[in-house]
């Protein structure tokens, strides 16, 4: 498999093969892209790439989803977004009550 749609742990930009100083045309443009391209119903036959296409798909998705929005691309270009905390603090919470 390629490079194209990143890996667990990179940074979102590279996840959907962008520029930081991409423009919202751009970061949709990748998005839906790669979305074709690795969503896990085109790869449901073949089950040895079934798994890391669903994978790459949710990290393809958590990316789009954070530097499609404004204000969450801020945060994360400065440093203050880490969604894998904010889930572990979620399953925390969860786990809690």
């Amino acid at each position: 498999m390629d490079q194209e749609g990143g890996s667990a742990g990179s940074c979102y930009y590279s996840v959907l093969g962008i520029r930081n100083d991409a423009s919202c045309s751009d970061i949709r443009s990748a998005y839906r892209k790669l979305a074709l391209k690795w969503h896990p119903d085109r790869w449901a036959k073949n089950p040895s790439v079934a798994g890391e296409a669903k994978l790459r798909f949710q990290k393809i998705q958590e990316a789009y989803s954070v530097l499609s929005d404004q204000d969450k691309r801020s945060m994360y270009d400065a440093g203050f977004l880490d969604m894998l905390e904010e889930d572990e603090v979620r399953k925390f919470v969860f786990f809690r009550k």
